[in-house]
């Protein structure tokens, strides 16, 4: 047996939130990558809206197999309309942790002619690590005016996460397929 086939191998996971904004005769506050945004139009979406939160739960969920957003918090769940996504993200950190798996970190991308991130980054990141327990870190980005970001239509969110499961539920050089002890699917 060599050393790597030992190793204990890290899974990675991605996830996407895409929403439109709220419709100017039905307006709702804009809650982004954890934070309220005072002054700017709001998204429109099942719970908050939050695709930077949105998006970090869901790449922690692919990262594990274990489903994804809708799975765990879907429109068929009444008792998430209008969650905080704060709130969604602590709670898919606990059902990672459950399935097995600490968080490594996770980094989300979002696209949008506004609001202006820069000046609240590390208050962002500091409320998204604070609800995972783990590294959270956020960037920005427009789309120079293509697509529906571009319009100002509404807002997407890309997250990579990296997991690694813990001793009992290892998966090793030599095992293929969600860790032992993950459920499946």
């Amino acid at each position: 047996m060599t050393p790597n086939q030992n190793m204990v191998l890290p899974r990675t996971g991605v996830g996407i939130d895409v929403h439109a904004f709220a419709a100017e005769d039905d307006p709702q506050p804009l809650w982004l990558g954890g934070l309220f945004w005072e002054g700017e139009r709001g998204l429109s979406g099942h719970s908050d809206g939050d695709c930077v939160a949105h998006a970090a739960a869901d790449a922690l969920f692919s990262a594990c197999g274990i489903g994804d957003l809708g799975t765990h918090f879907g429109t068929d769940r009444p008792e998430f309309a209008g969650a905080s996504g704060v709130k969604l993200l602590g709670e898919a950190a606990r059902i990672v942790r459950a399935a097995g798996f600490e968080i490594g970190n996770v980094a989300v991308q979002f696209v949008a002619n506004r609001p202006k991130f820069g000046p609240r980054r590390e208050e962002s990141q500091r409320v998204l690590s604070d609800a995972a327990g783990a590294p959270i870190s956020v960037t920005a980005t427009t789309s120079d005016g293509l697509g529906f970001t571009g319009r100002g239509e509404g807002i997407s969110a890309v997250a990579t996460a990296l997991v690694y499961p813990v001793s009992g539920h290892e998966t090793t050089a030599t095992e293929s397929g969600p860790a032992k002890g993950a459920p499946h699917g």
